[in-house]
């Protein structure tokens, strides 16, 4: 195991240069599910590694519950600095859980409160996939529904008083992308990996704006102008006052770089397919950030196999 131990803990960083030239030259639905994807594997792989470090120096701490025999010199020489590092990584792992568990009430609560949301306008009337509900407050979301079925688009009234016809339709059209799309799922697991590895936080910010962006593009095919979704993104962000919250749930006047998302939105478009023309450098972003996946992936496997081969011989059956 040596130390290919502590490599996942450090290789997030080779998916940083990918995070921001996916926004700038991939299609928003090809970054989102790439860096998704990409962010997920590697916070799985240093979750498990700091797991492995717990394991190995938590064996020669005095009275633990584990077996005597993973306190064998076998089991100290697998890891370097073993004991240090160990100690470190019950500390390490205990706040990755703690970050973790934290992320998911607060999922839980934001949804639980966008429902008593969607249950007061049903009582006013609102029916479809749109909750129109009486508030001064001007906001918009994408409510998925439980299984992925019944999600809703909830919309203030103050909102809606804010637009145009075109762009309240534009404003449906981009939560109902972000409904399609379940993007509160790729937004969720890269919180989570975020929180798990902090070298992971722009894949994090990179995913959310993607997110957006996709759901942009689907709106302006949707209401067949770019320039209206455009108009309606910049005033919903100018007139929206919502506070400050976890973005789990993809909501039209989200937080970010509005300005950037205009601004695409006023240009021609991205690529037409999934994949771009290649680049050197985005080549070699990608070069870089599958290495770097593939290393952790198969440096976790390997500290794990021999973890598993030597704790195994060491416990009497």
């Amino acid at each position: 195991m040596g130390v290919f131990v502590y490599l996942p803990l450090v290789l997030p960083l080779t998916a940083l240069p990918m995070a921001r030239l996916a926004e700038q030259h991939l299609h928003p639905r090809s970054a989102t599910l790439v860096l998704a994807a990409v962010g997920s594997t590697l916070a799985l792989c240093s979750t498990l590694c700091l797991a492995l470090l717990m394991v190995v120096g938590t064996a020669q701490l005095p009275g633990n519950p584990l077996p005597d025999g993973w306190s064998d010199p076998e089991v100290r020489e697998a890891v370097p600095y073993e004991h240090k590092a160990g100690q470190i990584a019950i500390g390490v792992l205990a706040g990755v859980l703690a970050a973790c568990g934290s992320t998911l009430l607060r999922h839980t609560r934001t949804r639980a409160r966008a429902a008593d949301a969607l249950r007061y306008a049903t009582r006013h009337g609102a029916s479809g996939d749109i909750a129109l509900v009486p508030s001064p407050d001007p906001y918009a979301y994408a409510l998925p529904g439980r299984r992925g079925r019944d999600g809703r688009v909830v919309v203030s009234t103050a909102m809606m008083d804010c637009l145009d016809d075109r762009e309240r339709r534009a404003l449906v059209a981009h939560e109902r992308a972000h409904l399609a799309g379940r993007h509160h799922r790729y937004l969720l697991m890269t919180q989570l990996a975020a929180r798990a590895n902090p070298f992971l936080l722009p894949l994090r910010t990179a995913v959310a704006y993607s997110t957006e962006r996709w759901a942009d593009e689907e709106a302006a095919y949707a209401v067949g102008s770019r320039r209206v979704v455009a108009t309606a993104v910049g005033k919903a962000a100018l007139f929206s006052h919502r506070g400050r919250g976890p973005a789990v749930l993809p909501a039209f006047a989200a937080p970010g770089p509005v300005p950037r998302r205009v601004a695409a939105l006023l240009d021609s478009g991205p690529p037409a397919g999934p994949w771009p023309r290649v680049s050197a450098h985005l080549a070699v972003a990608a070069v870089t950030a599958t290495v770097g996946t593939a290393a952790s992936a198969l440096s976790s496997l390997n500290a794990t196999v021999t973890l598993v081969g030597i704790l195994h011989a060491a416990t009497p059956l």
